[in-house]
């Protein structure tokens, strides 16, 4: 990793790294590790593991904080819906996380830096890197300052990012217009599948990955939004 990019990367985050071994780990994929001739390089799976639980504990911290009078069933849906494969992703996105991953050949082929579930696992390691580097008041400021923006705007349902629902909406025009899914493709062991779903709507038609089946509507369905948006606002870019 290029000092220049751990300084933008640290821009984006608000926070400087004492130690940069720590960042470059989060930020390597194990399909790069998995090429290199150096065995002692470590990929970042064991940081996603701690970051997950880092981000879970402050996200249920900071929801219990703002959210009072909702019972312990509420809170779980809450923060299952902020820590979900998806939502994580939509932040690794804010952050252009996927443009400094470290990926093999293949997945670099393959657009992984793209991918809902690298970039997700990817933002959860550096979670874990702020975490291990600055302690846990580190890691909560910022995932407060990411994620207090998306509870605000959404309320109690604290970014469920059901796009699903989001397209209905948008495609409903005097006559209710129903979209199709339609599961194509089903990669993996059966503990650890990948569900491919494609989308039919109008003249639309997008495909969307992930762990289970809704997640895979739910990324075809945000496909979907990206291009009628883009439909509406062509010159949505140049703003």
């Amino acid at each position: 990793m290029q000092r220049a990019e751990l300084f933008e990367l640290e821009k984006k985050l608000s926070y400087k790294f004492n130690n940069i071994n720590l960042p470059e780990e989060a930020l390597r994929h194990s399909s790069f590790v998995n090429e290199q001739s150096n065995a002692k390089l470590r990929d970042n799976e064991r940081l996603e593991f701690l970051g997950d639980a880092v981000l879970s504990l402050v996200i249920g911290h900071i929801i219990i904080n703002r959210f009072p009078e909702l019972d312990e069933g509420d809170l779980s849906r809450v923060r299952s819906n902020l820590v979900n494969e998806l939502q994580v992703a939509a932040v690794a996105r804010s952050l252009d996380l996927g443009s400094y991953i470290q990926l093999g050949k293949g997945e670099f082929l393959s657009n992984g830096s793209d991918k809902n579930s690298i970039l997700a696992d990817t933002f959860e390691a550096v979670v874990a890197a702020v975490y291990l580097d600055g302690g846990y008041d580190s890691a909560f400021k910022i995932i407060e300052s990411i994620y207090v923006p998306i509870i605000q705007s959404n309320g109690k349902s604290a970014a469920a990012c059901d796009y699903k629902s989001k397209i209905q909406e948008l495609v409903q025009t005097g006559q209710e217009v129903k979209p199709v899914y339609n599961v194509i493709e089903e990669s993996g062991p059966d503990h650890d599948k990948i569900f491919k779903v494609a989308l039919t709507v109008n003249d639309i038609q997008t495909a969307g990955c992930g762990k289970s089946k809704k997640l895979a509507e739910q990324e075809a369905a945000r496909k979907a939004i990206d291009i009628l948006t883009n439909e509406s606002n062509p010159k949505g870019d140049e703003q």
